[in-house]
């Protein structure tokens, strides 16, 4: 299967409209594509990630554009194609948790089959539960059940009518980390299984990293980087990207100077000099650069780098606890500027530092990104 999406939403306040040429308060502009694998909608809410997802399953309607699921067109605005929900063959499971209360879990699975014969019936739902684990639950009521185990249902009842594309808007928001983690993985096996694209909403970065084999990010309606996620991660497109992956340090500079044959850019931060990595497009004279917490590294003041770039002296101003690790705070001399770094709780012990302790900064140069 390949999914093919290129649409735009207008969304106008009440007194708006087209005719009137008045902007709309929010704009979806959506581009990607997914073959059989997971495909994430990673961003903050309100981003348009569920707008996304309705408009695949037809549930709203874009204003332009085409979204096609292995050459069958789902909508297409210049031929007037817009396939009615029912004929799309879409599992969607919403974000909240829909079963209904007087009916067992077969037949809450069972309700999305029509027609089939009573044994069709009773063989796919026992297929569907052997799936996603809940073939012991079937006389269960939903209020005799866990929130994993409602989760499952829902998710059973979206794959009883064999979709050929598998939607997920946060389904596991509601559930708890362990809970989240398993059915993380469950996913992951039944799209192997199944072998059909699976979409999948999150906020959350480290479910973002774990489950998908690309990432669309949205921001403001726009999708700004669609790769796969070390590319999201480590190499942001934007300077948004960036601080939705967790870039806690990013600062204002100037570039100095380019050096092409040794593919690297000197930066200017106040009265600190840096070397970055060589990219070969265009930048303004002023740029963004940035570097996540757990690329920082530190050591004990006077240790030798021996050749190595963009090694400052500090100062630890605060240290916080993470839990398995510790977010540091630096403050570098000679200029204003103020790092975090994120250590493992081992490394910082055999450092042996402390809240008021100089120390040596390292900012690898392959870890800068520039925006």
């Amino acid at each position: 299967m390949s999914l093919k999406v290129d649409i735009t939403k207008h969304f106008f306040n009440e007194r708006g409209s087209k005719k009137k040429n008045v902007s709309p308060k929010f704009s979806l502009q959506c581009r990607f594509d997914a073959g059989n694998e997971i495909v994430v909608l990673f961003g903050r809410s309100g981003s348009g990630k569920t707008t996304a997802l309705q408009c695949i399953a037809g549930l709203a309607k874009p204003d332009s554009g085409n979204i096609s699921l292995n050459k069958r067109i789902f909508f297409d605005d210049t031929d007037k194609i817009n396939m009615p929900p029912q004929k799309r063959r879409v599992g969607y499971v919403f974000q909240n948790i829909t079963l209904f209360p007087h009916m067992d879990v077969k037949q809450n699975v069972a309700f999305a089959l029509k027609g089939l014969t009573q044994n069709e019936k009773e063989l796919r739902i026992h297929d569907v539960m052997e799936l996603v684990q809940i073939q012991e639950l079937g006389s269960y009521y939903p209020s005799q059940l866990s929130g994993g185990q409602k989760q499952r249902v829902v998710l059973a009842r979206a794959l009883a009518g064999k979709p050929d594309i598998l939607l997920l808007d946060e389904p596991f928001s509601a559930l708890d980390t362990i809970v989240r983690m398993h059915l993380r993985e469950e996913i992951k096996d039944i799209q192997r299984r199944l072998n059909i694209p699976v979409l999948f909403i999150t906020h959350n970065p480290v479910e973002a990293f774990t489950m998908a084999d690309k990432v669309a990010v949205f921001y403001a309606g726009i999708v700004q980087q669609f790769a796969i996620p070390e590319d999201v991660f480590y190499h942001p497109a934007t300077k948004h990207v960036a601080e939705l992956v967790g870039f806690s340090n990013l600062f204002d500079g100037a570039i100095v100077e380019e050096y092409d044959r040794s593919k690297c850019i000197h930066l200017k931060f106040e009265e600190l000099s840096l070397i970055a990595p060589y990219v070969d497009r265009s930048y303004a004279n002023n740029v963004t650069w940035g570097i996540r917490p757990e690329n920082i590294r530190i050591s004990k003041a006077g240790n030798s780098r021996g050749d190595k770039k963009n090694v400052f002296s500090g100062v630890i101003r605060s240290i916080a606890n993470k839990g398995a690790s510790r977010l540091v705070s630096l403050k570098l001399n000679g200029c204003s500027l103020l790092l975090v770094a994120e250590i493992t709780n081992h490394v910082l012990s055999a450092l042996e530092l402390s809240v008021g302790d100089d120390c040596m900064v390292l900012l690898e140069m392959s870890d800068i990104v520039m925006f």
